[in-house]
């Protein structure tokens, strides 16, 4: 009972976490970045067919290449701080900077012995207004997972809360995401990822204006120095970019090993 109540009042502290959009398209595991070590990722992805218009002043995504830098620290065992810079690249508007992000994570020990893994990231940051519809937004993302031999699943069921916006309601937006991997490979894994945006809480959005997208990825496995991760994403509703394809590349440090 007191490992519960632990757990969630690290929650309840770090409520205080940015619609994931194009910029980080990414299904969470719950393990925390080893105390000492850092891992550098970019994330990239290009949208073949998206958005055309400008949309209430935010600049449309289509044939938009979104890179993302993001640096996670392990502080602690059970404690990571990560960091993200967010670029975007059109043909009219060239390069530009988007925004940047923060985002503290905590993990439940193993030693607790719960039968799945589980961690709490909140992530806080800006994006211009040209570039996003939420200037200012909190997200926080619990994080579910498990491994059963080949198949490992993982589930974030993740609340975005903008704190700047052309809606101030404030109202948390319900965004899942879900990923599904077998290990085919020795070393690699074909997968499913789902990423959804129903609307708020309290009054999720019509179908059509709901955000629901289907991702089929190749994952490398077992490898301590190198992550990556690949797919093509496919839009299911009319407010989803139509098709999508990303890839995220991993270095991890551990900087306390002897050489």
């Amino acid at each position: 009972m007191k490992q519960l109540l632990c757990f969630f009042s690290i929650l309840f502290i770090s409520y205080q976490g940015e619609a994931q959009e194009n910029y980080e398209i990414q299904v969470y595991g719950s393990q925390t970045q080893q105390k000492s070590s850092t891992i550098f990722e970019l994330h990239s992805n290009f949208t073949f067919r998206g958005e055309r218009d400008v949309v209430k002043g935010v600049r449309p995504t289509y044939h938009s290449l979104h890179e993302t830098l993001e640096i996670t620290h392990g502080i602690g065992n059970y404690f990571e701080l990560g960091a993200y810079l967010f670029t975007n690249y059109t043909q009219k508007y060239g390069f530009q900077v988007v925004g940047t992000h923060l985002r503290p994570r905590v993990m439940v020990p193993a030693k607790w012995g719960w039968p799945v893994g589980v961690s709490l990231s909140a992530e806080i940051g800006y994006q211009r207004p040209e570039y996003s519809g939420e200037t200012w937004n909190i997200e926080v993302r619990p994080i579910v997972d498990k491994q059963w031999n080949k198949l490992y699943l993982s589930f974030n069921p993740t609340f975005g809360i903008a704190l700047k916006s052309a809606d101030e309601s404030g109202v948390p937006v319900f965004e899942p995401n879900l990923k599904g991997t077998y290990a085919f490979f020795k070393n690699g894994g074909l997968g499913i990822e789902y990423y959804g945006s129903m609307g708020a809480i309290n009054a999720f959005e019509t179908l059509a204006g709901q955000n629901h997208a289907i991702f089929a990825t190749f994952d490398l496995l077992n490898n301590r120095y190198w992550e990556f991760n690949a797919g093509a994403g496919f839009g299911l509703t009319q407010a989803t970019d139509g098709l999508i394809f990303k890839i995220i590349l991993g270095r991890r440090i551990f900087w306390s090993e002897k050489r």
